[in-house]
């Protein structure tokens, strides 16, 4: 095997198994940087021997016991100082025996639980949104430090410290590496959800940069989602969540023109859209529906994508539905945000007028101060009514208010079209 061809198998087999692996050794360790380290140690044991020996047919149990056996000989390093297990245990966060059948025999363990466990340590509270994103991102995507700042466009040593003040805290505030139970899981699921919607729509609708759409992160966060929803069956806000995540990742392929340009939904050819994508979201829909209580904000924004995915054209989408789901979503997660969404459901469904009327309701809130999409919503609403030189404005200012080129010149098209109706 070629050096290349092997770092290339090399590659993809870690994006596959690293999860696993560092979720296995965080299990035992009790500290995920430690456990990072000594995944990393196999994967730099794989790189210099892989190429000559070739590429193992169980590659992950290689780099198990490779990870498994360096942590043994480095718990016997310790003991061989005179340090009590014990003392050993509580330094590495974890409490396990030195002997190598013990070790193998938990390590053998179902793997589930241990990645669940680590969606749940990496999205821990005591953690900034920033820290939980890339932490996730790294540990259970793989996703290398650069990978990570080109994707939110920020810079490597930020990023790289940013990962590393996580670790830190989750090691000094001695964070149990668990699946929490009970209130406590309750307590703790927005968090994880957060973060893997958050990566979605970074991917979705990229908030800066040239591209309007980045299509690794989409990905990343449906595996990510799907691994949560097999995880936490019983959990209603999973499969709302993956729902929508699969809902609106079939569009991808519609909402890029020839040339890479923004296609909004409406004008969009649905025959470019994933029906695979929409069964699957469909059906984790039902599988929400079908669970305790009614839906929460992921599934009443699944709900909200399903009536889209279910109209054969734009002509035929149920807004006045859509109108009554952002209502009874207003009323679970009250924000700004939602209401501007409301405000274009209810311009569809009831006229532009009842749209423009609650958008200068909610202009003054403090939160959408800057955000492009209120000028970008209002300038719709007052294209709609005719009013075009006024439009023009709205889009000219949400234009000079995004980060995104792409969407940007998409503003500014659309400045010039009603700015030639309103003549």
């Amino acid at each position: 095997m070629s050096e290349d061809s092997a770092k290339r198998a090399i590659e993809a087999v870690w994006r596959i198994e690293s999860a696993r692996l560092i979720a296995r050794l965080a299990r035992m360790t009790g500290d995920v940087g430690r456990a990072e380290d000594m995944a990393q140690d196999a994967l730099v044991a794989a790189l210099e021997r892989w190429p000559q020996s070739g590429v193992p047919d169980n590659p992950g149990a290689w780099l198990m016991a490779t990870a498994k056996n360096r942590a043994i000989d480095q718990m016997r390093r310790q003991s061989a100082l005179e340090r009590k297990q014990e003392e050993i245990a509580r330094d590495v966060g974890a409490q396990f025996a030195i002997e190598r059948s013990e070790f193998e025999a938990a390590v053998d363990d179902e793997v589930g639980d241990d990645l669940l466990a680590l969606m749940f340590t990496c999205c821990h509270p005591l953690l900034p949104r920033e820290a939980r994103v890339a932490l996730t991102l790294r540990l259970l995507g793989g996703l290398t430090t650069p990978e990570i700042a080109r994707a939110f466009l920020a810079g490597e040593p930020a990023v790289a410290q940013r990962l590393v003040r996580a670790k830190r805290t989750l090691r000094d505030a001695r964070v149990p590496f668990e699946v929490p139970r009970g209130e406590e899981l309750a307590e703790r699921l927005p968090s994880v959800l957060e973060v893997i919607y958050l990566v979605f729509n970074e991917g979705y609708a990229a908030s800066a940069g040239e591209d309007w759409i980045r299509p690794a992160l989409c990905e990343e966060a449906l595996r990510l989602g799907r691994i949560l929803a097999e995880l936490a069956p019983r959990e209603p806000e999973a499969h709302g969540l993956i729902a929508l995540l699969e809902i609106q990742a079939s569009r991808t392929r519609a909402r890029l023109g020839p040339g890479g340009e923004p296609v909004l939904l409406l004008d969009q050819d649905r025959g470019r859209w994933d029906q695979l994508l929409i069964r699957r979201g469909l059906a984790a829909l039902e599988r929400a529906e079908a669970l305790r209580g009614p839906l929460g904000p992921y599934g009443l924004q699944a709900a909200i994508a399903a009536c889209h995915a279910r109209a054969l054209s734009a002509e035929e989408t149920d807004w006045v539905r859509i109108a009554a789901l952002y209502d009874a979503l207003a009323q679970l997660t009250p924000s700004p945000i939602v209401e501007l969404n409301r405000a274009v459901a209810l311009g569809m469904a009831f006229g532009p007028e009842a749209g423009l009327e609650l958008v200068e309701t909610i202009a003054g809130e403090p939160a959408l101060q800057g955000y492009h999409l209120l000028s970008s919503v209002r300038g719709d609403l007052l294209a709609r009514l005719g009013r075009g030189v006024e439009a023009a404005a709205e889009f000219e200012r949400a234009a000079a208010l995004t980060g995104n080129d792409r969407e940007r010149e998409l503003l500014l098209r659309r400045a010039t079209e009603a700015r030639g109706e309103g003549r």
